[in-house]
């Protein structure tokens, strides 16, 4: 039970979609640190493209033998999401993990939420998650390691949920939340269709961490954010990158239909 094998991402094959920036740039830069070639997709070419670039930097200085590669597609569409999942089978004979990362997000209050931010968020959010592991699921059948009947070395989803899908948020995202709690159920069926395929799902439900998407929360309220984490601190690269390390490995291999909340405790707080 060698901890540099048990732990070890080296020589797999990664899909982070949303991998160009924040947390999935994170998760990213774990992946390829790690040993890992890595394809960055999202709907932003340049992030995607800079990414990689950086990426690629970074193993070479490192020696790490990952790798990355930018596929930009709007993941909103059904064709972008045919278009990457063709091009990667073009390229890889097996996919072994899949993070699904990419996501948006709307605050408004309740009387002025747009019906337009439902459509947008359950579609990316939601929808696209189920129609791209669909369509990739006979790559990821072909990474599994079986030893007779039993699957010893699934193909991995990881799904990036949020905390405000396992409680009521603070904040009023309603569309956000609603469809990262869809995500998480939709994370748990995908574990039990999937499991005897050789593929595990399971959900990071995310506190916040360092990105574009939680900017505007950090400047107005980040220190009462801070405040409130029994840790007394956000997320850092280092926690996201290696709870998906943890689940891609080895050590992950018998975890399936988990929820584990990332978030230093945060959601556990009550407000009275």
């Amino acid at each position: 039970m060698d901890v540099n094998t048990l732990f070890s991402v080296k020589g797999k094959v990664v899909l982070v979609t949303g991998g160009g920036k924040g947390i999935g740039r994170m998760i990213s830069t774990g992946f390829v640190t790690n040993g890992a070639k890595v394809y960055i997709s999202s709907r932003n070419a340049t992030d995607c493209d800079t990414a990689a670039r950086e990426l690629n930097e970074l193993a070479s200085k490192t020696k790490s033998g990952g790798s990355a590669i930018s596929i930009p597609a709007d993941l909103s569409k059904l064709e972008e999401c045919q278009r990457l999942a063709s091009e990667i089978s073009s390229k890889e004979p097996k996919l072994h993990v899949l993070v699904h990362n990419s996501g948006v997000t709307w605050g408004a209050p309740f009387d002025t939420t747009p019906d337009s931010a439902w459509t947008k968020l359950l579609t990316l959010n939601l929808q696209r998650v189920f129609t791209l592991t669909q369509l990739l699921t006979p790559l990821m059948e072909k990474a599994a390691v079986r030893e007779g009947d039993a699957i010893v070395d699934p193909a991995r989803l990881i799904h990036i949920g949020s905390i405000d899908a396992l409680r009521v948020p603070i904040l009023n995202n309603f569309a956000y939340s609603a469809s990262k709690a869809g995500l998480h159920h939709l994370a748990r069926h995908l574990a039990m269709e999937l499991g005897p395929r050789g593929i595990t799902s399971n959900t990071l439900a995310c506190g916040p961490f360092p990105s574009k998407m939680l900017a505007p929360v950090m400047r107005d309220f980040g220190d009462a954010l801070k405040e409130e984490s029994p840790l007394g601190r956000i997320g850092t690269p280092g926690d996201v990158a290696g709870a998906c390390l943890f689940l891609a490995s080895n050590a992950g291999s018998f975890v399936n239909g988990a929820t584990i909340a990332l978030d230093g405790g945060i959601s556990l707080k009550a407000k009275m």
